[in-house]
């Protein structure tokens, strides 16, 4: 049994099934992607990981618990964290700022914006949050404002505040869109590092095949919200009807 078990999940809205009769197994301590055609049902099917939409049936259960009907912060205690497609970060802030705001929602159990001030004064708290920037090679830029850096060290950034908290499972929701190929490659870098140092389970939704490849133990593909297939990279790579779903994409 995996640390993320998706088991008959369906869900319509109106006359369109964006999922049906999804079954998903991820195994601890590994990274599974989830690729598909546009349209295939994989950021639906997200939404329902981190409790954000609730499936007409199935379950969803994370390590023995289900996470349907969870409030996101619910959810994060569990130890479930989710990177978005585009960076989610207080833009306004400092880089440091960023990451104490989780720190501070970590030991306290809520996030608050107010809290900045006095926590930056707690020398733990500022020492756990100048060791997590380091972690991710931020704190030489710990004191810029956030909205100043490029969309790599903004991925930087979430991915600070995201591991700050110890999750035990990530969702990624295309973590190198819109990068450079040197972002990209840097943010490959980064995730296999914190792999390999945090043992983090992870699963990702991908376009870039590359990413896919570099990193995936296990890929699911998804067809019009139906898983497709699943097996090893190698395994899909050779697939005939990988290659079919992917029909006009030229990366796979």
């Amino acid at each position: 049994m995996g640390i993320l078990e998706v088991k008959g999940v369906n869900k319509r809205f109106g006359g369109l099934q964006a999922l049906g009769d999804v079954n998903l197994s991820i195994a601890e301590n590994t990274v599974h992607a989830i690729i598909g055609p546009n349209g295939a049902g994989k950021s639906t099917l997200l939404n329902v990981l981190v409790g954000k939409l609730i499936p007409d049936s199935g379950s969803v259960m994370f390590d023995g618990q289900s996470v349907l009907g969870r409030k996101p912060f619910e959810i994060a205690q569990m130890g479930i964290s989710r990177v978005f497609q585009t960076p989610e970060i207080f833009s306004d802030l400092t880089v440091m700022e960023n990451v104490l705001i989780p720190c501070f929602a970590k030991r306290d159990g809520a996030f608050r914006m107010h809290a900045i001030e006095p926590v930056r004064h707690e020398r733990a708290i500022t020492a756990q949050a100048e060791a997590m920037l380091e972690e991710v090679n931020m704190l030489s830029k710990a004191h810029e404002i956030a909205s100043s850096l490029s969309r790599g060290d903004k991925r930087r950034l979430e991915m600070a505040m995201c591991l700050v908290q110890e999750p035990r499972l990530m969702l990624l929701d295309e973590p190198t869109a819109g990068m450079a190929r040197a972002d990209t490659e840097n943010t490959i870098a980064l995730l296999k590092d914190i792999r390999t140092k945090r043992g983090i389970t992870m699963a990702i939704i991908e376009h870039d095949m590359q990413v896919v490849f570099s990193l995936a133990d296990r890929i699911t593909v998804l067809a019009q919200g139906t898983p497709l297939v699943e097996g090893s990279p190698d395994q899909i790579k050779t697939d005939p009807k990988v290659r079919e779903a992917y029909l006009g994409e030229t990366q796979i």
